[in-house]
Formats: structure tokens, sequence, C-alpha cells
């Protein structure tokens, strides 16, 4: 279990780093972006873990990151201007 929580935990943060890096004019500050993977793989992890009672290593870290991905993908911006109207 332990080894499950570490190991979803630095999916989380190399996600996060990934992301930090990859898109850094559309995310918010990197302390908010970090610590949001890290949680949205510890869930993930939990969810997983609960849900489906997953023995396996590797179906734990399937969901914690595809949770954090999804957690991360809340915090992205729109790349331009949203077009509204200086009437509107």
């Amino acid at each position: 279990m332990l080894l499950e929580a570490f190991s979803s935990a630095i999916v989380g943060l190399v996600l996060a780093w990934v992301a930090v890096r990859r898109l850094p004019h559309r995310l918010p500050a990197r302390v908010l972006v970090v610590p949001t993977g890290v949680a949205g793989a510890l869930f993930g992890a939990f969810l997983v873990n609960t849900a489906v009672d997953a023995g396996s290593l590797a179906a734990v870290l399937v969901g914690a990151a595809v949770v954090s991905v999804a957690s991360l993908s809340l915090l992205v911006r729109p790349a331009g201007r949203l077009g509204r109207s200086a009437t509107a």
C-alpha cells in the first residue's frame, strides 16, 4: 500500500512537471499545478484500489495517471482571447 501511494505520487509529480514544461502559457502558477497533479494521482490510486481491488501495481498506476491528467486538464486555460465584443 505504501509503495502504491509513493509510486502514484511520483507519477503525479512527473505528469505535473511535464504539463508545466509543455504548457507554461496556458497553466496557472506552478505552485497550484504540482499539488493538483500529485493529489489527482493519489486520488486515482485510491479509487482504483478501492473500486477494483486491484492487486497489481500497474493497474493502480494507470488509474493514478488517468485521474491526474484529468485533474490537470481542468487547469488549462484557453489559448486565445474569447472573442467578446466591447458592447456585450
